[in-house]
């Protein structure tokens, strides 16, 4: 299989090395599916993309094999590897367990302006066009990554982030396969709701729901998707 033609671009981060940089490009478009599940990844060809030197790609494959995301074999080069089911379902255990306690957190500690804000996230989201999985997803993650800011668990919603790569391939694959854009802003608004009027439980109540429809369609995600998934 020729290697895929991705475009990759970095910039500058104070801070942040440049293998750091090529890692997290690779990362989002393999999370993205820019990058599917067995294509070939060229060290030569993302290097001179990127206008870096080879040795920070090779230290950004080393970091993606130890994430599961690529294998690098011998004589074959280096794989985006095929999603795993069970990698899947135990980031799917800890996102839940992190995200509804967060959650619950901050229907506790929200207030006026952090409503809004929310708000305004979802209002963002919901004006994405259709097609445009990478926007929509991108206020997802703002979205959550916001109510962890306002339970105060921002630390841990930094560890999930390590950790939930394989279901970020499934969410992408889900949207509007399985289940509309237009549900999951509902759903948004549902937990918004219950953080507005200090509902603790509800917003429990309202996460869990949320987050419970990637799961259940994992089965059929697999079935439609056989050849970007591990038997």
């Amino acid at each position: 299989m020729d290697a895929p033609k991705v475009m990759f671009e970095i910039g500058e981060e104070a801070g942040v090395t440049r293998s750091d940089l090529v890692y997290a490009e690779i990362r989002r478009a393999i999370v993205q599916l820019r990058l599917r599940p067995g294509d070939r990844l060229s060290e030569a060809e993302v290097a001179r993309q990127l206008g870096v030197s080879r040795q920070p790609v090779r230290e950004a494959f080393i970091k993606l094999s130890q994430a599961d995301l690529v294998a690098v074999l011998p004589q074959r080069g280096t794989l985006v590897r095929l999603i795993s089911r069970e990698d899947v379902e135990n980031a799917h255990f800890v996102r839940e367990a992190i995200e509804v306690a967060a959650v619950r957190k901050a229907a506790l500690n929200t207030d006026a302006a952090a409503i809004a804000g929310l708000r305004e996230i979802i209002a963002e989201q919901a004006r994405t066009p259709r097609e445009d999985h990478i926007a929509f997803m991108r206020h997802d993650e703002s979205f959550h990554e916001s109510i962890a800011r306002i339970a105060g668990t921002s630390r841990a919603w930094r560890v999930l982030e390590g950790l939930k790569a394989q279901l970020d391939r499934v969410r992408f694959l889900a949207i509007d396969e399985i289940t509309s854009s237009d549900a999951i802003v509902a759903e948004h608004h549902a937990i918004i709701d219950a953080l507005e009027v200090g509902a603790p439980q509800r917003a429990e109540d309202a996460m869990r729901a949320h987050m419970s429809e990637i799961l259940a369609s994992l089965p059929t995600l697999a079935a439609t998707y056989a050849d970007l998934f591990s038997t």
